[in-house]
């Protein structure tokens, strides 16, 4: 990044934590930012910061990570990715295929939310830290639809099950909206994401998912984007990812 790209958005009240710093420049996630922070990755004026509770104003501090410079950019972008089979929606995992590395911009950017490495589909990245935390937080609705396919038929009542909620993981899950394609294929909308949550639902009724793709997150829509292709979010859908309500209790 280079001092042209500098800009403190307003809305941000500094200091912050180092991590949380991170996160809005783009860097990667906050928790993955955690991680940098205890490898010795990052210094704050010449200084290697391993304490988490460290708080920073980029207006007066100088933050590096690897010996690089991290500034908050000024241009904020927001892309629609059609995932293939086989990306890890990760920052960094070595070995393996990152999403990342399918969106060739000068600018950094990283996804919101994941999708697991086998299933397909609509992944949204962006610079923008701060929308990333928020999208990623429980107390917003923000409606995400798969088309499932199974490697046998299932029943009505399977489906319902489903619908309805089930405990997984010492929890249970919202109701959520399926609508049958064919004997093996539904179409399932839900408003939470937890970890590899349609594939455990799915084994809970007895079946097993072959193919998980994902079409919509709130009003944007894969569309007939390509396997492996991007695009920028239109002016239109740049509000509704932004401005995406909190939930009322």
């Amino acid at each position: 990044m280079t001092s042209e790209n500098v800009g403190q958005p307003a809305d941000i009240e500094y200091p912050v934590r180092l991590q949380k710093y991170l996160s809005i420049a783009g860097v990667c996630s906050r928790r993955h930012g955690e991680e940098i922070m205890l490898a010795g990755r990052v210094q704050v004026n010449g200084k290697v910061v391993t304490e988490l509770g460290t708080r920073v104003d980029p207006r007066v501090d100088h933050i590096e990570m690897d010996g690089r410079a991290v500034l908050i950019q000024q241009r904020t972008v927001y892309i629609a990715l059609h995932k293939p089979a086989g990306y890890v929606t990760s920052c960094e995992q070595p070995g393996e295929k990152l999403v990342t590395d399918l969106v060739d911009i000068p600018e950094r950017v990283y996804p919101i939310g994941r999708l697991d490495k086998d299933s397909t589909g609509l992944l949204l990245l962006t610079n923008d830290g701060a929308l990333h935390h928020r999208l990623s937080h429980p107390s917003f609705d923000h409606e995400k639809e798969y088309v499932v396919t199974l490697s046998a038929p299932i029943s009505d009542a399977a489906l319902q099950k489903m619908a309805e909620g089930m405990t997984l993981m010492g929890s249970r899950t919202r109701p959520a909206e399926i609508h049958r394609i064919s004997l093996r294929r539904f179409r399932i909308i839900l408003k939470e994401g937890k970890n590899r949550q349609i594939r455990r639902m799915v084994q809970k009724v007895g079946q097993k998912v072959i193919k998980l793709h994902r079409t919509r997150i709130a009003d944007i829509r894969l569309g007939a984007l390509e396997s492996g292709m991007w695009r920028y979010l239109s002016s239109e859908e740049i509000p509704v990812i932004v401005s995406l309500p909190p939930r009322k209790h």
